[in-house]
């Protein structure tokens, strides 16, 4: 059931963002007199599975069977429908091809327009109706628990932020993950002192090497209630129960009791019986448990906000305006930074496809997180868009920008090959992401 949940929520948020990139390159073709001969969400090769004509119009609206995307034909333009037939009848004034330059230029980066509008509406939408609520790093006074790179580099578990270089850490959001990415020196609080530590220039890589998260909240583990029948339950834990410490019974490791230091100490003993110390009542008591095949040994735990103090920032309409906009063009712009990082080896391992991006969404539903990783969601496909690869809107940007600069058009023969070589690139990219994805299930 929870995967289905989530499954929906993907394809909703896919049709979502669909629907409305296409239709940035329907409106503009529209505003230019270009003739739109379809409009379809989803491919539809040798397969449909709706369509309809309205009378009178000159569009075919319809819904394919091939979830990767979606697409408007123009006529007298070579794109995904690889129709090189009406290219070789007389030029009509309602194709593509016989409008000048800057006018197809426009259509063609519409869509992606669109999608970073579309982010930008939605962030305001969430500022206005649900504000901001963060807990500030100032107040964590568990401080920070770091991955095993991050301690080499110089912090330590506990360790509170406070500044990278000369920016103020707030919160833990995707601001501050960058502002340590980009870094040379970063100061933290540490047993009451502050403490500056020099970065190593290849922190950032190193970091996304290591595949791991790298920085968390450090917060007492306390369970809040157990799942009857789990492995919790058998050992013996029970609401209320504050984890002390975690060891193996040869008692060779010991892990101190908080969220994520004994999340992923139960997730790399899978399967394997674990010395769990808790506190119940004032007194200390020894229990085994044995984390099950997926890591877990079934308990909900109290959230950090029972802990730390929230902070809470609502907006007006025109703050929530100035919210949005500022959040759509940050997040383009650390997306776009974070890229450098793929094309490291250790990187290209953890691209990812349809089923890592469906497991982002929650189950139960949630609306608030389902128009976050849409909003989300519509920035990278804005982005990976715009990239310079022929297929992708920025590959025809490119080739209409080199016809502006050496006003020649290029030929439909070369169009036509170099779609054919996007497409090959864009699939090859498709299918290594869903590997990638099918090897990390079952690995």
């Amino acid at each position: 059931m929870q995967i289905l949940v989530q499954l929906l929520q993907f394809f909703a948020s896919l049709s979502i963002l669909v629907i409305v990139h296409e239709f940035g390159h329907f409106l503009m073709a529209k505003l230019f007199k270009v003739r739109v001969e379809k409009f379809y969400l989803f491919f539809n090769p040798w397969l449909t599975l709706f369509k309809f004509k309205p009378k009178k119009s000159e569009t075919e609206y319809g819904i394919g069977w091939l979830p990767l995307g979606g697409y408007v034909k123009l006529a007298g333009m070579i794109d995904e429908s690889l129709d090189e037939s009406q290219m070789k009848s007389d030029p009509q004034p309602w194709e593509f091809r016989v409008k000048p330059a800057w006018q197809r230029l426009l259509i063609m980066v519409m869509g992606v327009v669109f999608n970073l509008l579309l982010a930008m509406f939605i962030y305001t939408m969430l500022a206005f109706h649900y504000g901001d609520s963060y807990i500030p790093l100032a107040e964590m006074k568990d401080g920070m628990e770091f991955s095993e790179y991050a301690q080499k580099a110089g912090f330590r578990n506990g360790d509170i932020l406070l500044r990278a270089d000369s920016t103020e850490l707030v919160a833990l959001d995707n601001a501050s993950v960058h502002a340590l990415f980009d870094a040379d020196r970063v100061w933290v609080l540490r047993d009451g002192e502050e403490v500056m530590i020099d970065l190593p220039d290849d922190f950032a890589e190193n970091i996304v090497s290591e595949n791991v998260t790298f920085i968390a909240c450090r917060y007492p583990f306390v369970v809040d209630s157990v799942m009857p029948d789990s492995r919790a339950d058998r050992a013996g834990l029970m609401a209320g129960d504050s984890l002390v410490s975690i060891a193996s019974l040869q008692n060779d490791t010991l892990v101190e009791g908080y969220v994520s230091s004994a999340s992923s100490y139960f997730a790399k003993n899978k399967n394997i019986p674990v010395m769990v110390r808790v506190s119940r009542n004032g007194q200390f008591e020894d229990l085994v448990v044995t984390p099950n095949e997926d890591g877990k040994i079934g308990v909900y735990m109290k959230s950090m906000y029972a802990y730390y103090p929230v902070e809470v920032v609502h907006y007006n309409f025109f703050e929530s305006f100035v919210v949005g906009v500022y959040r759509g063009f940050s997040q383009l712009f650390f997306y776009a930074g974070d890229m450098k990082y793929v094309f490291t080896t250790s990187a290209g391992k953890q691209v990812s496809g349809f089923m890592t991006i469906g497991s982002l969404f929650p189950s139960p539903f949630n609306a608030y997180s389902f128009w976050q990783i849409t909003a989300f969601l519509s920035v990278i496909l804005a982005f990976m868009n715009i990239l310079p690869i022929p297929a992708l809107d920025g590959g025809h940007v490119l080739f209409l920008i080199v016809e502006v600069v050496t006003r020649k058009k290029p030929s439909p023969k070369f169009l036509m090959k170099a779609q054919i070589i996007g497409m090959a690139i864009l699939f090859s990219l498709m299918i290594y992401a869903n590997l990638n994805d099918f090897f990390k299930f079952f690995s």
